[in-house]
């Protein structure tokens, strides 16, 4: 670090000091406050301030929704936040009209946890925390226009998280159009006969309740007794996605278990399709659509019903349908297999064992139905992956039913296990044995029939009693495989699919159809703190979508935030929420337009996720009370254009830890939106680019307890603490870990703009990288080193010259320019300021004056990565107002390539020649010019070329 002695302060007082940083940084912050240097307009509307500037190309450019935690900031969270406000600024110079902001997602579980422990209300806590995170975020020097930030509670704001709600609510998916469209032009094709209703009766004959279930099985939002993830420690159910991989919640690592409750849902899966087609119109990372499209997979098969004749004790008949691939080996089917929650098992399972029960498959109880439930209760406790993981035990009971198989008329077992999820196709299967590893491992425990119906090509035989695990091909033929009216044998896998397809169809037993692992967005929270819902219920239960006059529902101020939580691992539970015990908020008296009545309000509230689907729309139009966002405000910042067909934000930066959260739900909620007209995206974010992380060394104990880092020393490569030795694992920065580092401590010692640079030159943007205080200080000596070039240390005087710089510094200059603009454009800050660090290290080993020309390029240069001391080195070069719209360098492109370059010449890997060539020169003429080289001909001596490498310009390779 430079001399920042007194006495060294007193001869250089207008040295570039992390005190002076600091003023110069506040000054210029409130500058920028003060002239709303960030402030972009719209081409309409109360933001129309400033039509030239509306009129340039525009760029929209966000982060993902941060949360005010109530810890503050560490160096790692404003990664992305310094990267986007990088690039807006370059945005700026470079002629666009850049929109980028910042909101909180204020909502959620959080929160109200730490309301539960303080007795805080969760807005007092969550806006004090959203105060303190401004601050920070504001010390960064980050360009936001202000005027469009808001929080997700702010009610004015959740009004129209209410009003989308309704639009989804009072919408149905006509598969016909491939659109959403208004509920009632179904209720019109019910009311004049083009739509049957389900019992055939004119839909004047049904009670207001028939209608309202009619309906219900169409909305795109609607409530369902449905199995869900239910968590007793939290009090609240959780949608798929918030359960981890081993079957605890997201959120405090309790457990989580199936149970039947009725909740209210949105039908996402009715845009599986557009949701993975759409991806190849985005410019997102492979691995983020590939994530989608594996969340929503998409499978080709059959669906096929197996007849289940009424049993003893099992009154009439049912179908079991399944969802098959491989539909092709239908006639292996030995047995089936129904998932525990499956809805037909209690309608299947007899009053006694079928006599001939094996033992083995009673699970030794004396009826099915005590088997069912025992195994159900087992089956509950597990998670989704722990049911699919290969355990070599496999557990299962047999229900006491059969079905049959309709291409064979053998009866099949039909037995319950956990290796069949409800989450995925019917929630049944056909056991194929011979041809499924887990189906074949499955019959074996359970001394199950197989029968081979693929050809093995590996020499085992056909006998499946003799193998080791299951003969699984897609490209062998078919066999064993026909009865009166159909033969598969000896087709290929393909076309014996289509033929076997073809036949389940014309008796109306099964059909051709595409299946989707994407289940329905569970969308209901046993929570206080979250968007109430618009619905109200009459007497008779029936749901009522409250008029947009009644929004929004405010949330209710209440005594106790917290939901009724449970033993963790106590299953046999049921939510209770804060708001049901709020009887003067939930019973309310409203005429809705028949009279006034009394209704009962819904009283689970929307899960955090319903703020973040639809921000970047609020951002546009802020102020907007009569509509969501003006029609013509999102066309100009969102809609479709060149190079983007779907429209959408043109960067959004975040984490790659929402790719089927918050991406997933806000690009449904986006297509949603678009079919019914009211926006002219069909997509909400363009570009994708996900930042990596910053991490920090944890250093623990022997007892294994995380010790401050700051404390921790070295030696001899050891690490110690008070003495004692510690160990050390790169991880997550964080205050539970003791090695978080906040940016106000950074920014305190060095300065906002190096904490910029640091965290901006670290590495390549979207990997993850360790911090190191101690490497801060190479970004600061390079700040200091700029203002030496430019300021006299003494008495804070521009020093530059206007001579004209010299080839050498033009052509630095111009190499340098070219090089940081497409860095810049293409996010590679590191490189950009390694460029800018050349340029500047050139024009120090100079010495003397820098010319004007060069250091005013050179402030341009760096004004995005490190502003303060950019605007402050212009307005010494005696320019007035701010630099953010100041044109950003352009290079001329004859100085910025070398004169020339030196090409290696080599024969069998050794140099024999050095020439100096254009640096365009090409690679048919750099290979004429080294052959023709004296020192070139002279090693050859004769030989024969046999082949000749070029990478022009710089290297020649000759084979002989």
């Amino acid at each position: 670090m430079s001399d920042t002695t007194p006495a060294a302060e007193t001869a250089a007082p207008h040295r570039y000091t992390a005190q002076l940083a600091a003023e110069i940084e506040g000054r210029w912050q409130e500058y920028w406050d003060e002239h709303g240097t960030f402030s972009a307009p719209n081409p309409t509307g109360e933001l129309d301030a400033d039509p030239a500037e509306a009129a340039k190309p525009k760029k929209f450019i966000m982060d993902m929704f941060p949360y005010p935690s109530g810890a503050g900031l560490h160096v790692g969270h404003p990664l992305g936040y310094i990267a986007t406000d990088v690039s807006a600024r370059y945005q700026r110079m470079t002629g666009h009209n850049v929109l980028h902001t910042l909101g909180f997602d204020a909502f959620g579980l959080p929160a109200e946890q730490y309301a539960v422990q303080t007795g805080t209300h969760p807005r007092v806590s969550t806006e004090a925390n959203i105060v303190t995170m401004r601050a920070q975020l504001r010390r960064l020097g980050l360009g936001h226009d202000r005027r469009r930030s808001f929080a997700t509670i702010d009610s004015d704001y959740y009004r129209w998280t209410q009003w989308i709600f309704l639009q989804i609510y009072n919408s149905w998916y006509d598969e016909a159009a491939d659109r959403a469209r208004p509920i009632a032009d179904l209720v019109a094709q019910f009311e004049d006969g083009t739509r049957a209703t389900p019992d055939g009766r004119p839909w004047a004959e049904l009670t207001p309740a028939e209608r309202s279930d009619v309906l219900g099985g169409h909305r795109l939002a609607y409530t369902a007794e449905s199995p869900v993830n239910w968590c007793p420690g939290l009090g609240t159910v959780l949608a798929n996605e918030e359960v981890t991989a081993d079957g605890r919640s997201e959120r405090g690592n309790y457990p989580v278990f199936k149970a039947k409750l009725r909740q209210w849902m949105m039908r996402i899966t009715a845009y599986a399709d557009r949701l993975l087609k759409d991806l190849d119109a985005l410019d997102w990372p492979e691995a983020i659509k590939l994530q989608q499209r594996n969340w929503i997979g998409r499978s080709e098969g059959a669906r096929i019903d197996f007849p289940v004749h009424g049993a003893a004790g099992a009154a009439g008949d049912h179908a079991v349908t399944v969802f098959t691939t491989r539909q092709d080996t239908l006639f292996g089917a030995t047995y089936m297999v129904l998932a525990p929650e499956h809805d037909l098992v209690d309608a299947i399972v007899p009053a006694a064992w079928p006599e001939g029960t094996r033992e083995a498959w009673t699970g030794g109880h004396a009826t099915p139905g005590d088997a069912v439930a025992a195994y159900r209760k087992q089956a509950a406790s597990k998670s989704d992956v722990e049911r699919q993981a290969d355990a070599k035990e496999k557990t299962g009971v047999f229900t006491g039913a059969y079905a049959v198989n309709p291409v064979s008329g053998e009866p099949v077992p039909v037995f319950v296990a956990d290796y069949v999820l409800m989450g995925y196709g019917t929630g049944a299967i056909m056991a194929v044995p011979a041809h499924d590893s887990r189906d074949f491992a499955f019959a074996r425990a359970f001394d199950l029939p197989m029968r081979c119906v693929v050809r093995p090509t590996d020499g085992r035989g056909e006998d499946p009693a003799a193998w080791d695990d299951a003969f699984v091909s897609y490209d062998a033929a078919i066999v064993n495989s026909s009865n009166e009216t159909v033969s598969l044998d000896g087709l290929g896998v393909t076309e014996a699919k289509a033929v076997v397809t073809t036949w389940l169809a014309e008796r109306g037993i099964g059909e051709g159809t595409v299946n989707y692992r994407l289940r329905d967005w569970l969308f209901s929270r046993q929570r206080y703190w979250g968007e109430p819902f618009p619905i109200v219920y009459d007497e008779d239960g029936v749901a009522h979508a409250l008029p947009d006059s009644m929004l929004p529902v405010e949330l209710p101020e209440v005594d106790d935030y917290s939901p009724r939580t449970f033993d963790p691992d106590d299953a046999d539970t049921s939510p209770e929420t804060p708001l049901s015990r709020n009887a003067e908020w939930t019973t309310v008296e409203l005429d809705l337009g028949d009279g006034p009545r009394t209704y009962r309000r819904e009283t689970n509230t929307m899960p955090n996720w319903a703020g973040s689907c639809w921000y970047e729309l609020r951002y546009l139009d802020p102020f907007n009370s009569e509509r969501i966002v003006d029609p013509a405000v999102e066309a100009y910042w969102m809609g479709p254009r060149e190079g983007q067909p779907a429209g959408g934000v043109d960067l959004y930066v975040g984490g790659a830890e929402h790719a089927v959260l918050h991406l997933l739900y806000a690009r449904f909620w986006h297509k949603v939106l678009f079919d019914l007209g009211h926006i002219s995206s069909f997509e909400p974010f363009h570009k994708l680019f996900n930042q990596g992380m910053i991490q920090a060394y944890v250093y623990r104990d022997a007892r294994g307890i995380a010790v401050p880092a700051a404390e921790v020393t070295e030696q001899d490569g050891a690490y110690y603490y008070q003495g004692e030795k510690v160990s050390r694992l790169l991880g997550k920065m964080g205050k539970s870990l003791k090695n978080a580092v906040t940016p106000d401590e950074i920014c305190a010692e060095f300065g906002a703009d190096t904490l910029r640079l640091y965290e901006m030159a670290m590495g390549p943007l979207d990997v993850s990288r360790p911090w190191d205080t101690r490497a801060v200080v190479g970004q600061y000596r390079l700040l200091q080193r700029l203002w030496r070039n430019i300021v006299d240390e003494t008495t804070g005087e521009a020093t530059v010259t206007d001579a004209e710089p010299d080839e050498e510094t033009l052509r630095a200059l111009h190499k340098a320019i070219e090089g940081v603009s497409g860095d810049m454009a293409g996010l590679r800050f590191n490189t950009a300021i390694a460029k800018i660090t050349e340029l500047n290290n050139h024009l120090t080993k100079a010495g003397g004056p820098v010319p004007r020309s060069v250091a005013e390029q050179l402030v341009l240069l760096i004004a995005p990565l490190a502003p303060h001391i950019a605007e402050e080195l212009w307005s010494r070069l005696g320019h007035t107002g701010s630099l953010a719209h100041a044109g950003f360098p352009v290079a001329d492109p004859a100085l910025a390539q070398d004169p020339a370059v030196t090409c290696v010449v080599q024969i069998k890997g050794k140099v024999k020649a050095r020439l100096e060539v254009p640096p365009t020169v090409s690679e048919a003429d750099l290979e004429a010019l080294a052959l023709a080289d004296p020192a070139i001909t002279a090693a050859l001596d004769g030989a024969v070329v046999r082949k000749v490498i070029v990478r022009a310009p710089k290297l020649v390779n000759i084979v002989v």
